[in-house]
């Protein structure tokens, strides 16, 4: 597995600062949750957040983990659909100079955003209006489109549209590819179950979740116990469980990884994203599950360093560094 190839929302994401979780309660927005919602709430919460600090940049769950690896040197590409306007524009253009090869479609609507809030203990709630995102369709997963790849990741946030997922699962097997999938957001999971299970059931090789996603997927509480059922439906499993590392779990068997300790924990936006990126680059580079967890927590434990997704190239040469003190097997958890 060598060139990753990921299909998700193409979005900008505003990040927003709050002094407080009123702002939640006021709309009704599940504190680390993903909601989609219309243009119009969206504004609502745009006008209301606009006194607030805030920043801009890339966003989107599947786009954040294949940017993230292009920047560790991976071969990768982006499926995605954005609008004809600038924002789109932006997002092709960034997408190139990262290296990642842009598969991008255009649409009517205007181009997607994210509303990132970020609660005082960096916890994130995200109120995401879709818009040219959501016209992808299954006709546009055509042939040619897995060409030279290996491996397809998928965005859990996308599998809310049945019949796009279906199809480019299916396209996937046919090309030969690997199918990898994040679960995304545990209400995301509770909406789409039958369809999910059936999914990495039949489909799905490696499969990343955190303790809420594993739960509401399996029923299980109990992250190993979720962790054990997930691997009777896929070959590997990832479930993540905070501040107590990750359980990963391959033929039988059962790895343990810990965290690398953020030097301050500022905002939890990409953190799943970027340990899928850091666990990913391991296993293009045929490293052990345990050296593959190890690059994840510290991909992860960098990106909740900052508010948003974007580092500095300084830290992007400490994160490279890092992995190769893994690589040698000279700094692991």
């Amino acid at each position: 597995m060598k060139k990753i190839i990921g299909i998700g929302n193409a979005l900008t994401d505003v990040l927003v600062n709050l002094p407080n979780d009123a702002i939640l309660g006021r709309y009704g927005l599940p504190k680390g949750s993903m909601n989609l919602v219309d243009a119009g709430l969206q504004k609502d919460i745009s006008d209301s957040t606009a006194d607030l600090p805030h920043t801009l940049s890339l966003g989107g769950s599947a786009g954040n983990t294949i940017r993230a690896m292009a920047k560790l040197g991976c071969s990768t590409g982006f499926i995605g659909k954005v609008g004809r306007d600038s924002t789109g524009d932006f997002l092709v253009q960034a997408l190139g100079n990262l290296g990642v090869e842009p598969r991008i479609y255009r649409g009517i609507n205007p181009s997607g955003r994210c509303i990132s809030l970020v609660s005082a203990d960096g916890e994130r709630t995200m109120a995401t209006y879709l818009g040219a995102a959501l016209e992808l369709s299954p006709e546009e997963i055509s042939d040619g489109i897995f060409d030279g790849y290996d491996c397809l990741y998928i965005e859990g946030y996308l599998v809310q549209d049945h019949a796009l997922i279906a199809k480019a699962v299916e396209y996937a097997g046919r090309c030969g590819l690997k199918v990898a999938i994040d679960l995304a957001s545990f209400n995301v999971v509770e909406e789409n179950l039958g369809f999910l299970t059936s999914l990495v059931r039949d489909h799905v090789d490696i499969i990343f979740a955190n303790e809420q996603e594993a739960e509401a997927f399996t029923g299980k509480g109990d992250p190993l116990e979720a962790l054990d059922q997930i691997a009777r439906m896929c070959p590997l499993a990832v479930v993540k469980v905070g501040i107590k590392g990750a359980y990963i779990k391959q033929n039988g068997e059962t790895t343990h990884v810990g965290i690398m300790t953020a030097a301050r924990r500022v905002d939890t936006t990409g953190a799943g994203d970027f340990y899928a990126a850091g666990f990913l680059y391991g296993l293009t580079h045929g490293l052990s599950l345990r050296q593959c967890g190890t690059i994840g927590a510290i991909t992860a434990g960098k990106v909740i360093e900052v508010i948003g997704t974007t580092f500095a190239e300084e830290v992007w040469d400490d994160i490279i560094r890092l992995i190769k003190q893994v690589e040698t097997q000279k700094y692991l958890f």
